[in-house]
């Protein structure tokens, strides 16, 4: 009998600096939609053990939970880990996937679910190569991406768009293109060096200490744009737009011209949606400009999460003691070139 070995794999989350919500169905399909982001040296890890007794076990450290079921037991969509349960059933119907005798399956992330890093999405796209690779499967980063979009997006009726798992799947700087044929195309930068340390110099991290699970703020930028919302057709295209000008400035290394586009991209932003920003957000963000920052914008859906600031490097700790005095948790972080890797770990 072949024993498997154990392996490992891990996804990054992402900052996302301009486009988000364009890349969010019925925009895209209708007028096209491009989001520019870059991932972060934050990760969703996985874990994968074999088996051979016909069961599997999943563990998320982050829910604090675990679930148990036979290999080969129907589906069960119950709020219990729902994204890793439906991947592994997907996976194992792929075609030229190998049975499997069961495996305990065990996952952790840097940052909580709702936080506005694509933490949820990278899981996913982690689950999905790790488990594949379990099977005996090699599939690319667009086959994991899409794959990962369909469960979250059509199977387990998740809202929002389809950036996250692209990022998680492709790694690095990327500007990515969501055409109204449904074809996603992801377009890798090739941003200098010098331009991606004089980022990670200015840059900011901060944590609102607050998710936003609940807050159906995607739900309600659809209901806007599909009813002709003024504000909110203007801000996706304005998202859109800007995601391409961010584009351009990234690649001449034009970081303080990405802190003011940053800066107005969140102005953009908030036309999509009321719920978008809070007062503590907006508190924040104000408080930072006036402490120096060049511009920021929350980097998800927003609610809540994390916001991301550039600032010139002499006033970014005067912007860092701004947003601790508001009750942020602020961090620096730097940026990872690699997607999802899978590896074999030790017995």
């Amino acid at each position: 009998m072949t024993v498997r070995p154990v392996l490992r794999a891990r996804a990054p989350l992402r900052v996302s600096f301009a486009g988000g919500g364009s890349d969010v169905a019925p925009f895209p399909e209708r007028e096209g939609g491009a989001v520019l982001s870059a991932t972060i040296g934050s990760y969703a890890y996985a874990t994968l053990r074999p088996r051979d007794d016909g069961h599997i076990t999943v563990e998320s450290h982050d829910y604090g939970t675990s679930i148990g079921y036979d290999v080969g037991a129907p589906l069960e969509l119950d709020g219990e880990l729902d994204l890793p349960k439906a991947a592994i059933a997907r996976i194992m119907t792929l075609e030229g996937a190998m049975a499997s005798d069961g495996f305990d399956l065990f996952l952790h992330t840097n940052a909580p679910p709702g936080s506005g890093l694509g933490s949820s999405s990278a899981v996913m796209v982690a689950v999905i190569d790790l488990v594949g690779r379990h099977c005996g499967l090699d599939l690319g980063p667009y086959e994991i991406a899409e794959l990962a979009y369909r469960l979250e997006r059509e199977d387990l009726a998740i809202p929002g768009g389809s950036q996250d798992q692209y990022a998680a799947a492709f790694g690095g700087f990327n500007f990515m293109e969501f055409r109204t044929d449904g074809q996603v195309v992801v377009n890798p930068l090739r941003v200098r060096p010098d331009t991606v340390h004089e980022l990670e110099h200015n840059m900011l991290l901060a944590y609102t200490g607050r998710t936003r699970v609940s807050d159906h703020i995607i739900e309600d930028q659809v209901a806007r744009y599909e009813t002709g919302n003024v504000d909110a057709v203007a801000g996706l295209r304005a998202q859109r737009d800007l995601a391409d000008a961010m584009r351009v400035a990234l690649l001449r290394g034009r970081v303080d011209e990405v802190g003011h586009l940053l800066g107005e991209a969140w102005r953009e932003k908030q036309r999509m949606s009321s719920r978008i920003t809070t007062p503590l957000i907006t508190r924040a963000v104000d408080r930072a400009m006036h402490s120096g920052a060049l511009g920021g914008k929350v980097t998800g859906a927003g609610g809540g999460g994390h916001l991301i600031f550039i600032c010139e490097f002499e006033r970014r700790h005067v912007v860092a003691d701004a947003l601790i005095d508001l009750g942020l948790s602020v961090s620096e972080f730097t940026f990872t070139k690699q997607g999802v890797t899978t590896w074999k770990g030790r017995q």
